[in-house]
């Protein structure tokens, strides 16, 4: 059985707008960039996001536990960009635990009292 999630007009632009944060030098996950944009759960948007524009640093997102998940010459070039970057590996995965971008929490606005 499947269950249809429809998410809201502009889920494209938010996850755009968190993949650009993520620094030269430094990875997040599908799952987390979802997250980050406000989207628990929708790792697979992510990729599609990625898919319909160009001009992001793609090579910076990665699946769970840092593996790449690009087939082939795609899945080669990812790792060649994020070495060149300094991102090191053992094996096959990113040392999450030197690379791993930790996006900023959004706060709650403080309510003025007057």
């Amino acid at each position: 059985m499947f269950r249809l999630v429809v998410y809201p007009e502009g889920v494209f632009p938010k996850i755009h707008a968190v993949i650009l944060k993520i620094p030269k030098g430094k990875v997040a996950t599908y799952g987390q960039v979802a997250a980050a944009a406000g989207f628990q759960g929708a790792a697979r948007q992510v990729v599609w996001a990625l898919r319909s524009v160009r001009g992001l640093p793609w090579h910076r997102v990665l699946g769970a536990g840092g593996k790449i998940r690009l087939p082939g010459e795609s899945g080669f070039e990812q790792k060649m960009r994020l070495q060149n970057e300094g991102v090191t590996f053992v094996g096959e995965r990113v040392r999450m635990e030197l690379h791993q971008h930790e996006f900023k929490k959004k706060r709650a606005a403080k309510k003025r009292s007057r």
